[in-house]
């Protein structure tokens, strides 16, 4: 089974929500050009967009009209931000509805996976049923290597990229999250969302994450791979555990 209409619905809305994203970040693109043109640059610490860098910002004085467009800016970045709260509290809601509450709190078992990422994997991929192993699950994904065939020889190259590419790009901004952290530690913000699951779910989901965690670190340190090379890894592996959430097999 597809998506269903109410599936696509909320497809819709998340990837609303997506375009105002994208909408602040030239916001704040367009802002720090601003600042640096006129000779103002941030000295006091390493990350922008922090809360000192924005009452950094706040402070600073132009002279005439450039502090009218200093305040435009400021303008609109308020507005996307409010705006941008308003449509995750929107997401929340959908996400502890009837039809998705049980499936985005098992999901959000999985490090890193919290309820916006949760709830587009789910309206995304429609059924995972409908995929009889994990590996049509990543393939439909483009998660799986290319390969390149010449007679005898098969030669394997990065991953297709021919499948859903939210679900991609989502799966990809998750797994830095295995990136950080001691195998098998399980953060305050991991058991307050693993809580309410069946013993099993947390197990399973527990397993999984060491898994990751670990492959990851294996990569990178013992074998040199590539970060990039390390984190598609790891988000193949991590699409094969939802799939195994979602369809219940988890012995």
């Amino acid at each position: 089974m597809f998506p269903t209409a109410e599936d696509e619905e909320v497809k819709e809305y998340i990837r609303m929500r997506d375009d105002m994203k994208t909408i602040l970040k030239q916001t704040k693109q367009r802002m720090l050009a601003f600042v640096l043109r006129h000779g103002y640059k941030y000295d006091e610490g390493k990350s922008y967009w922090t809360i000192a860098h924005v009452k950094w910002l706040r402070t600073l004085e132009f002279e005439g009209l450039l502090q009218e467009v200093m305040t435009e800016y400021f303008i609109m970045y308020d507005s996307q931000i409010s705006k941008l709260e308003r449509l995750d509290e929107r997401i929340e809601e959908l996400a502890s509805g009837e039809k998705y509450a049980e499936n985005v709190k098992k999901l959000q078992c999985l490090i890193g996976v919290k309820t916006y990422s949760a709830l587009s994997v789910i309206v995304e991929t429609g059924d995972f049923r409908r995929f009889a192993k994990p590996d049509q699950y990543t393939s439909f994904l483009g998660l799986v290597p290319s390969e390149d065939s010449s007679g005898e020889k098969q030669k394997q190259g990065a991953i297709t990229k021919a499948g859903n590419k939210t679900i991609r790009r989502l799966l990809i901004e998750t797994s830095q999250s295995y990136a950080k952290g001691k195998i098998g530690h399980k953060s305050k913000e991991l058991n307050r969302r693993q809580r309410g699951n069946p013993p099993k779910v947390i197990a399973y989901a527990d397993n999984a994450n060491e898994r990751l965690r670990r492959r990851f670190y294996h990569l990178l340190l013992n074998n040199n791979k590539a970060r990039n090379k390390a984190v598609t890894a790891v988000a193949r592996e991590l699409a094969c555990f939802m799939w195994g959430l979602m369809t219940d097999n988890i012995a």
